[in-house]
């Protein structure tokens, strides 16, 4: 009889302690303290790697009662990414729940080679202050737009939308080691932009780079069609920013874009490039080659002349 009472007695010691701390666990971090933060949940982050910044932010006591609140409620699968004005006086799972309804700020991630109108495309869907005049603000910093993941806020206009991608850029184009060029950063902008139209995969980048700037190096116009896909715009037929029709007609365009009909680089950029392809403008590999065709499997195939060029054109069927 006596086991069993002081079975009895732990199990009960047991629960008493159990739910002090849960009832600590749980309550806030600093009840006298209702001073908002801004705190960031990253696309993906599980809720132990929450529940870890929440206790380090000074916004929840205990983690691993944070933890087991969520998978008790269900609210872990309710979480989203995004930014959440929160405060220390608020309960865990008033934070929990404060999680998972609505952020202060949206995500959106603009790919490598996008061109204006596609990223103006992306924000149209997800910004709520969107409106036409966002194109045109967008067009004059066309190759500046940094392609990334961003979390922007909500209520942004697009010069702050701009502001923060620009920002972006300078800090990655700071990393460059542009004493190999002689260039502008324009020029070195928009060379990156042809290829990342033209090279889809990272080790062409170099290759790709040392083609334009051998062509260039002797006043050989450049040849890329992208320049054409960038000047006909959108296709209504195909529905396609980069159309693949481009025919001979095309090639006979007036525009300055046009690298069929005049040598040099474009005035500006095509698109808007990313850091590997920023780093292969200015770092090109050092080759023979002054031409190159991209076969159906996306591999690039080099020639040093025109034979070899259109040897190339006849074997892998273009």
């Amino acid at each position: 009889m006596k086991r069993i009472y002081v079975t009895v007695g732990v199990l009960t010691v047991l629960i008493i302690l159990s739910l002090g701390w849960w009832l600590r666990g749980t309550s806030p971090a600093n009840s006298n303290n209702n001073t908002p933060k801004i705190f960031i949940v990253e696309q993906g982050e599980g809720v132990r790697s929450i529940a870890r910044n929440l206790k380090d932010q000074g916004l929840i006591k205990d983690p691993t009662a944070f933890f087991l609140l969520t998978k008790q409620t269900g609210l872990d699968s309710k979480i989203q990414a995004g930014s959440f004005r929160l405060n220390p006086s608020m309960t865990a799972r008033e934070v929990a729940q404060s999680l998972t309804v609505g952020t202060e700020d949206i995500w959106i991630t603009i790919p490598e080679g996008q061109r204006v109108g596609e990223i103006a495309d992306t924000l149209e869907k997800l910004m709520p202050n969107y409106d036409a005049t966002w194109e045109t603000v967008l067009e004059k910093n066309e190759g500046y737009l940094f392609p990334d993941t961003y979390l922007l806020p909500k209520d942004a206009d697009v010069e702050a939308v701009v502001k923060i991608m620009r920002d972006n850029f300078d800090s990655k184009y700071a990393t460059l080691d542009t004493s190999k060029v002689s260039l502008t950063e324009n020029e070195i902008v928009t060379l990156a932009s042809l290829i990342e139209r033209e090279a889809r995969h990272a080790e062409d980048r170099p290759i790709v780079s040392s083609v334009i700037h051998n062509r260039l190096d002797i006043g050989m116009k450049l040849d890329i069609d992208a320049t054409l896909q960038y000047i006909k715009g959108y296709d209504n037929v195909s529905k396609k920013w980069w159309p693949n029709n481009i025919t001979n007609e095309d090639k006979q365009s007036s525009s300055l874009y046009n690298t069929y009909g005049r040598a040099g680089l474009p005035p500006a950029p095509i698109s808007n490039p990313g850091l590997l392809s920023l780093q292969a403008a200015v770092n090109p590999d050092e080759t023979p080659y002054l031409y190159y065709i991209t076969d159906k499997d996306g591999v690039n195939r080099y020639a040093e002349n025109l034979d070899e060029h259109e040897e190339n054109i006849s074997t892998y069927g273009l």
